[in-house]
């Protein structure tokens, strides 16, 4: 009982003296050293020279790996949002088959090009974030291991961040907004959009802005936040409404049948600036206006074709009407000229 207490009391002044010399926060190596010298100074030294570094190193491997994986994780996330539109669309044609299968082909190569172009720009962004995350991290658990004091400074870092946050707002939401687009695939470079105060092409499509060529040559360089609405004219497949009046003398149920027959020749033939996708539909009457009966079709194109489409469609349609003798009306006005002199002689 006398041994145990003797080798108590030497354990806690052997204790007490490191405590001494490496103090409350003491480690592996300041004990390990100071338990085989006699100097106080040679502990503190090992455990800067020795351990710290190599917390500090431990650290940044730690760090490294995580981005590493944390990269890899958002790459394939990336990869996966991108490529969930990739889909291709279903063929309701019979006819001309060759083509509609080359022009399915087609549209999946350009979807899949899309969906690259996605995954490289929204990867790239989250792959930047995580590394600010991870890295920012890193250095703030090394200054602990410097003996930095972390409070003032996260403090300062708080009050700078909501300074720039309220001084940077717009910014903020341009950046989420254009998450939020390449994301969810609402236009992409290419695509032709109504924006509201524009209609135009996308060339470049960014963080924070938008660059839009609108049909008169004119770039319009958009911030994603000022976005409140897109009518995009060109996601998967388009279409045109066509809309051709004749005289109400005419007998509708011809001039149907003669467009019908224009309309299904143009997608038969397979023209590559008439890129017509399925058959064309002629709905019928639509209005009986004041000077002819309306009859409306639908044409399906490829994307952002249909305005190419649709001057084929007039021209080849007022030739077949002209050669049927089909009259397609157009407004006129009778003016009366009435002579104010007196009748009396």
């Amino acid at each position: 009982m006398v041994f145990f207490n003797d080798v108590v009391a030497l354990g806690q002044g052997v204790l007490a003296q490191v405590s001494d010399v490496c103090g409350t926060d003491s480690n592996f190596v300041c004990e390990w050293v100071s338990e085989r010298t006699d100097n106080d100074l040679v502990p503190v030294l090992a455990a800067w020279l020795v351990d710290r570094p190599l917390r500090i190193l431990f650290i940044l491997v730690v760090a490294w790996l995580v981005v590493r994986v944390l990269r890899k994780i958002v790459g394939k996330f990336a990869a996966e949002v991108a490529e969930r539109s990739v889909k291709p669309r279903s063929d309701s044609s019979e006819s001309n088959s060759l083509i509609r299968t080359v022009g399915r082909f087609a549209e999946l190569d350009a979807r899949n090009a899309r969906a690259k172009q996605r995954a490289v720009t929204l990867g790239a962004s989250l792959e930047s974030l995580v590394s600010i995350v991870v890295w920012t991290t890193a250095t703030f658990m090394i200054f602990a291991e410097l003996g930095v004091s972390l409070g003032p400074l996260i403090a300062s870092a708080g009050i700078a961040g909501i300074a720039l946050g309220f001084g940077a707002q717009s910014m903020v939401k341009d950046f989420l907004a254009g998450i939020f687009v390449i994301t969810e695939d609402q236009y992409g470079v290419g695509d032709i959009i109504d924006v509201a105060f524009t209609t135009g092409v996308v060339e470049e499509v960014g963080f924070r802005t938008t660059l839009i060529r609108d049909f008169k040559g004119v770039l319009w360089t958009v911030p994603n936040g000022e976005i409140q609405r897109v009518g995009n004219y060109s996601q998967v497949w388009s279409r045109f409404v066509f809309d051709i009046g004749v005289s109400y003398d005419t007998d509708i149920d011809h001039a149907s049948t003669v467009l019908k027959e224009t309309l299904d020749l143009i997608w038969k033939e397979g023209r590559p600036e008439a890129t017509i996708t399925e058959p064309p539909e002629v709905l019928g009457v639509e209005e009986l206006s004041s000077s002819s009966v309306v009859i409306r079709a639908q044409i399906t194109t490829e994307p952002s074709e249909q305005f190419k489409t649709a001057r084929i469609v007039r021209a080849a349609v007022k030739k077949a009407f002209d050669a049927e003798g089909i009259e397609i009306p157009f407004d006129q006005q009778v003016v009366w000229l009435q002579d104010g002199r007196s009748g009396s002689d």
